[in-house]
């Protein structure tokens, strides 16, 4: 897939999610086979850029091409502006927040509530695509609520208007993540615009990637929750896109090598306090569904400082090593209910 001048190494996309895609899970997802990850959302406020929030955000090094950041925002103005301080920081790719559906982005109007002002978005997408020279990429949903899916009418507009790629999750804003998520609209944005589209929204396994490509004459996939604690989901998709057939599940030795790997990255890229803080719901993740995991899970939020996270990660994994187990996700499970099988 290309987007602008940026040619991906696959059609794998990692979704954009507020307080996980930082850079150290970025740069694992792709790692691990996703050909692009949008970066978490950046605000627009220019009166913020100089916090320590948002400098992190804007720290790239090291990072492997394409960088795509994703800005958040109701203003036109302070959006343009947002965009040409990420690309100064080094985004080669823009992506413009039309799908978050949390209440604190919706009540400045910005996310998914923009999608309830269509002379807005129209204003807000001429502002960046005019701003920077580099490919801008738009997120949307289906509409505001059941009644109100004009995804098309969006995704035309935004073609129009200069943007390169489009994203899609399958729920309106109302719906934010619950039921189920649905592929018909999407279907009917790919047939209405020529630019590529990522189809996002309950993709948990090959098969469903497999299926949602399929049904929607999507041009990718974007995984969100899908890929917390289970970045090889991008590999196994791959694999299975490729092949019909699957890779064998990471081995409890794998899964213990690619945390600590992970968290390492993440005390070095908060500093330690920060990093152990963060670490702990990523180690969460990681540990869902192998034996003892809860209890274990319980133990390490009591942790406050690193050796101790460490020395219990170690001390679980080698109690499992003896067991020879591997995480084996059930047939037809969710990404919420993994099991623990002995290989």
């Amino acid at each position: 897939m290309q987007i602008g001048n940026h040619i991906l190494k696959n059609n794998l996309v990692v979704a954009p999610m507020a307080g996980v895609t930082d850079r150290p899970f970025r740069q694992l997802c792709k790692k691990m086979g996703a050909g692009l990850a949008v970066s978490e959302m950046v605000t627009s406020n220019s009166l913020l850029y100089g916090s320590e929030k948002t400098r992190r955000r804007a720290n790239h090094e090291g990072e492997v091409d394409p960088i795509s950041v994703q800005i958040a925002g109701a203003d036109p103005k302070m959006m343009a502006e947002a965009a040409r301080y990420n690309v100064d920081n080094g985004a080669q790719i823009i992506d413009i927040n039309m799908g978050c559906p949390a209440k604190k982005i919706c009540n400045v109007m910005a996310g998914s509530a923009l999608l309830k002002d269509e002379p807005l978005v129209s204003q807000i997408l001429k502002a960046v695509v005019s701003a920077v020279d580099v490919p801008v990429t738009l997120k949307i949903r289906t509409g505001w609520d059941k009644n109100s899916r004009n995804a098309v009418a969006v995704a035309k507009m935004a073609e129009d208007i200069g943007v390169q790629a489009l994203a899609m999750h399958g729920r309106t804003r109302a719906c934010l993540y619950m039921g189920d998520a649905e592929y018909d609209t999407i279907a009917a944005v790919k047939q209405a615009v020529k630019i590529p589209l990522m189809a996002n929204g309950d993709i948990t396994t090959p098969e469903k990637a497999k299926y949602v490509l399929d049904y929607t004459g999507a041009d990718a996939v974007m995984i969100g929750r899908a890929a917390q604690g289970r970045p090889w989901i991008f590999r196994e998709i791959e694999h299975y896109l490729k092949t019909g057939t699957h890779l064998l599940p990471p081995t409890v030795e794998e899964i213990h090598t690619v945390m600590l790997e992970h968290i390492n990255d993440l005390y070095g890229f908060y500093g330690d306090l920060a990093g152990m803080r963060v670490a702990r719901k990523h180690i969460s993740w990681y540990t869902k569904g192998l034996a003892g995991s809860a209890s274990f899970r319980h133990n390490m939020n009591t942790l406050q400082t690193i050796p101790l996270q460490l020395q219990a990660i170690n001390n679980f994994f080698a109690e499992l090593k003896t067991k020879n187990e591997r995480l084996v996700y059930a047939e037809n499970s969710t990404h919420d209910e993994p099991e623990a099988l002995a290989a």
